[in-house]
């Protein structure tokens, strides 16, 4: 059996000093998320400061030989998050900063392990700060500003070996103090949990995350201009060798959007005549 891992920052490592740290997560008390018999998500207060904790106890074989009958990697317990976030740190890409991270057992099934990071405020998510675009477009400059933010991280994501596979704007907390401007944004990347870590992104897994975050972004009043300053930021190449070069990616974020528009048929079109 494996031994423990644990890595501590303040102000869990004096706050737990001495202490069994899979007892004391265990023990933290505050407004709970999600609360399964394998897993458990909270926000707590410690001195004043808010911090989300993650708890994993196992997901089980049965879980496990469920996700693999499906084709999809099983989420086995908060060390993934833990080492995404440590890989986009090393990568210049803002996330979440972990305080606290241990894991125990070599038994995939049965596994405890836990995430503790700070609380990012005041934020708001990308998805929510975009919603009323349609309506209210923004100030050109504080647009095109977002656009090369995010495609300045997902350029360092993917370029560093990251995917994301939940890549979607209402991942994208964007700092509200200072007031959002073309001089100041800060974006932070979260929700890691499902990240794939390698040397090199293969493209396959890019391109899912690059239509992603497309398709997320459908509805927000953007324009095949805007689109096309994404791929010139994202691929810091000219936008002509760009459409040559990345054709099957820009089929796939058609699709994307032909997806889209046929949901909001079935569901607000033919649902209302029914």
């Amino acid at each position: 059996m494996s031994a423990p891992f644990v890595d501590l920052d303040e102000p869990f490592r004096t706050l737990w000093a001495g202490r069994d740290p899979f007892a004391a997560v265990e023990e933290l008390q505050g407004e709970v998320f999600r609360e399964l018999e394998a897993r458990r998500t909270l926000r707590t207060e410690v001195a004043g400061r808010g911090y989300f904790v993650k708890i994993h106890r196992g997901v089980g074989w049965g879980e496990i030989f469920k996700n693999l009958a499906c084709l999809r990697l099983p989420i086995l317990g908060a060390g993934n998050e833990w080492r995404a976030i440590k890989r986009l740190e090393q990568l210049g890409v803002d996330s979440m900063r972990g305080v606290a991270f241990g894991q125990r057992g070599s038994n995939p099934a049965t596994q405890h392990s836990f995430i503790v990071t700070e609380e990012l405020v005041p934020t708001i998510s990308l998805e929510d700060f975009c919603a009323d675009w349609p309506k209210n477009p923004p100030p050109v400059l504080l647009k095109r500003a977002l656009i090369r933010c995010v495609a300045e991280m997902a350029r360092r994501m993917h370029g560093g070996g990251v995917n994301h596979r939940d890549f979607y704007i209402c991942h994208f907390l964007l700092r509200c103090d200072p007031v959002p401007a073309p001089g100041n944004l800060k974006l932070s990347l979260i929700d890691l949990h499902r990240a794939q870590i390698r040397e090199k992104t293969p493209r396959r897994w890019r391109d899912k995350d690059l239509a992603s975050l497309y398709f997320s972004a459908l509805d927000i009043g953007l324009t095949q201009r805007d689109l096309l300053r994404f791929l010139h930021q994202y691929f810091e190449r000219p936008i002509r060798a760009v459409l040559s070069d990345e054709r099957r990616l820009l089929r796939r974020l058609a699709r994307e959007a032909g997806r889209l528009q046929e949901r909001y048929l079935r569901k607000y079109v033919t649902g209302s005549r029914a």
